[in-house]
């Protein structure tokens, strides 16, 4: 069973920690599901994928395609398509205590700035925590990233 990482954006975007954790999941060879709410969002979040990080390249694509089994990351708002060790929720988008079982590590991105994404992200720790689910907070109030809580 993985661990549920909470990420309480505040200075970064979610497009900027994505890269950097999808990057290392990749390295510890894991599929990702990137999981969010908004297919215009998504979309944007493809492009930022194909055009960073320059020194690299994240293979993935948008979930609809042909070939989303098959995808190192799969971007979409459905369930997982490409058989993941990991799952990354981001713009809101939320994880079933369910699926958490199978997987490596779940990481949920959200917007300090946002009262909306503040108040969904304690939901979804108490409905993880509550579900027996291992689970770190990370804040980056203080410039970098601390581990707060788990």
């Amino acid at each position: 069973m993985g661990v549920v990482m909470f990420y309480h954006l505040t200075t970064s975007s979610a497009e900027a920690t994505a890269r950097v954790l999808l990057a290392r999941s990749l390295k510890a060879g894991w599929r990702v599901m990137l999981r969010g709410t908004d297919k215009a969002r998504l979309e944007r979040l493809d492009e930022v994928l194909w055009q960073h990080p320059a020194d690299g390249f994240l293979p993935h694509g948008l979930e609809g395609g042909p070939h989303d089994a098959q995808q190192p990351i799969l971007l979409g708002r459905g369930p997982i398509g490409n058989d993941a060790q990991a799952l990354m929720a981001v713009y809101g988008a939320t994880v079933d205590p369910a699926e958490v079982g199978g997987l490596e590590r779940v990481f949920i991105l959200f917007d300090g700035h946002d009262e909306a994404a503040v108040i969904g992200a304690r939901g979804q720790w108490k409905a993880l925590t509550g579900a027996g689910h291992a689970a770190q907070y990370w804040s980056e109030q203080s410039g970098g990233w601390e581990k707060k809580a788990g």
